[in-house]
């Protein structure tokens, strides 16, 4: 037979009516002859209840956990002192309880789900995703790409797949490597992006693009990155960056409004990459919460305390009060991010206005006590954390010490529920001390401002802007993208500002370059991790959450076994021979 509706969809409209569902059991309980069974779908669970005259009694004595049912019956509502709003106020009077399928015992209660090894959980997927705030995630998931092709189609763009079987080129991350049977000896890679594609889309004349790409890069993981995943990608001809931040912010708003009903307030706050840094010591500033840097170097320039006196920047933050546990597990934080301590002081609690401080470094503070207060604002109580030397790894280390004092502290949940900003102006070239060369910071098809062009090749090429673009939610960056360049000779550049000769750009890049020469249209475009953005919007703590089938933390899909072994046959097809690793 076929069911009347889905248990979600019932409502008083529906009452004393004979009703079909269908589902799963995820609880029975046996009460003095009655017999009720909780029976959920996709959208919901309502109670069923089996009289000891049913017909369907003898049917339901048999049920157990996850058993697939069709029940029969009459929807009505519940005693008057049982009712809890919604849907809770109803049950089904079961005519008719049919199994469709009998299952094993779970090897784990869905209902503590949170509670299991997540090791576990993955292993059995499948029943994982039975969970209720498992197929919350991913109906979210599905509405969010809805609301953002609805967008972009109403918006002019064009949905284009774009290859998986491409060619291997240094994007900053490995390749995952497909060996070709065809042609022995030589490598497919699958795309890290669709990069190169999408601007050969622009050159195309296609004028705006979209996919959902799924994308791959072999690096390391954390609970915001997996080795396969999925990107709201985008590219536009004929736009400067203002263009391209406009269309997003107007994505974003659409998105958040027709998902969650939340609007988002436009245009979303904008920093440069060195402001956000020199005041929050990150790229992708969580500014739900404040705790700002404050800069005292000149406090200490010169001074008693040696390890201030004479670096290049000494920042600090004023924290609420803090315990010396607390203090020696955020001064691990401040080491495990490169900086050589934690100094500290502390306001005394009694303090009046011209109080001083206590502990840590209060004997090199001196003259200096009335203007760090001045300064920073630091309540009686509270707590100075510094950090001091070469800028940008002091700025690093303060602020990851900001957010375990966010963590520590629940700070953030004193602002916004989500906080959309801009960070711009990024370095469009960074050294690299290991090789001691110069290396793109983005991507090496990044336009820099128009303006620092002519410091390519000159002992300033550090302070040449890119015009790059993250997209920052709640201190997560969920979309990065740039303008374009589209000059080859600005492209070729920027291929020896990073030490490629002209051999190697062609080598990696050949294809590429040869269409920058029929006519390349300004273009710029960005992409969203779009597993990222929907774990935020999900309150998710991690991407595998909102993800259907993911790998765990160390890249290993539990369920399918996978990576594994194959056969000797099918590496002799492709020419690979196995050596081991000793």
């Amino acid at each position: 037979m076929k069911r009347t509706s889905y248990i979600g969809q019932l409502n008083e409209q529906n009452a004393r009516q004979t009703v079909i569902l269908q589902g799963w059991v995820s609880r029975r309980r046996d009460l003095g002859g009655l017999i009720f069974i909780e029976l959920r779908d996709r959208t919901g669970t309502v109670q069923v209840q089996v009289e000891p005259d049913s017909p369907a009694f003898r049917d339901a004595d048999t049920v157990r956990a996850e058993y697939v049912l069709e029940v029969e019956g009459r929807f009505q509502p519940r005693p008057e002192g049982q009712r809890k709003g919604g849907l809770s106020d109803y049950e089904v009077i079961a005519s008719r309880v049919t199994v469709l399928n009998a299952a094993k015992t779970p090897p784990f209660e869905l209902e503590k789900g949170e509670q299991v090894a997540e090791d576990i959980r993955l292993k059995y997927r499948y029943l994982d995703l039975r969970r209720p705030e498992m197929q919350r995630h991913l109906m979210l998931r599905s509405k969010a790409m809805a609301a953002a092709t609805a967008f972009l189609d109403a918006e002019g763009f064009v949905q284009v797949e774009t290859p998986m079987l491409t060619r291997s080129t240094p994007e900053g991350a490995r390749d995952f490597l497909v060996p070709s049977r065809l042609n022995t000896g030589e490598f497919y890679a699958l795309p890290q992006s669709p990069q190169l594609f999408k601007q050969l889309l622009m050159i195309a004349g296609l004028d705006r693009y979209y996919q959902f790409a799924r994308c791959f890069r072999d690096e390391d993981l954390r609970a915001d990155r997996q080795p396969d995943f999925t990107q709201l990608d985008m590219e536009l001809s004929f736009v400067t960056q203002e263009d391209v931040l406009d269309v997003q912010e107007r994505l974003m708003a659409a998105v958040f409004r027709d998902v969650l009903g939340v609007e988002l307030p436009l245009p979303f706050p904008r920093l440069s990459y060195h402001e956000a840094m020199d005041r929050y010591g990150s790229d992708k500033p969580d500014l739900r919460f404040g705790l700002e840097f404050v800069d005292v170097t000149d406090l200490f320039r010169g001074g008693e305390f040696k390890a201030f006196a004479d670096a290049e920047t000494v920042k600090v933050l004023a924290a609420p009060e803090l315990t010396r546990k607390q203090i020696d597990e955020l001064e691990r934080v401040a080491k495990q991010n490169g900086a050589k301590g934690l100094a500290w002081l502390k306001r005394d609690a009694h303090a009046d206005e011209h109080g001083g401080f206590t502990g840590g470094i209060s004997k090199f503070v001196g003259d200096q006590a009335t203007a760090l207060l001045e300064r920073t604002g630091v309540e009686p109580g509270g707590t100075l954390l510094f950090a001091a030397g070469e800028w940008k790894k002091a700025v690093t280390a303060l602020g990851a010490v900001r957010l375990a004092l966010r963590d520590l502290f629940d700070l953030a949940a004193a602002g916004p529920q989500f906080h959309v900003s801009w960070v711009v102006d990024f370095p469009q070239l960074e050294f690299d001390e290991d090789s001691g060369t110069w290396t793109y910071m983005h991507h090496p098809f990044t336009a820099p401002h128009p303006e620092d062009i002519p410091l390519f090749g000159t002992g300033r090429q550090g302070e040449i802007r890119a015009q790059a673009y993250d997209l920052v939610l709640n201190g997560f960056e969920v979309g990065g993208g740039s303008i374009r360049i589209h000059d080859p000779r600005v492209q070729a550049q920027m291929f020896g500002a990073i030490g490629f000769s002209e051999e190697q750009a062609r080598e990696k890049f050949g294809f590429f370059l040869d269409a920058l020469e029929y006519g390349t249209p300004p273009h710029g475009g960005i992409a969203w991790g779009f597993d990222r953005l929907v774990m935020v919007m999900a309150g998710a703590s991690s991407i595998r959450e909102v993800i259907a089938f993911p790998k765990n933390n160390r890249g290993v899909d539990l369920m399918a076994q996978a990576p594994s072994p194959v056969e000797d046959a099918q590496l002799a097809e492709v020419g690979i021979e196995v050596r081991s690793q000793e």
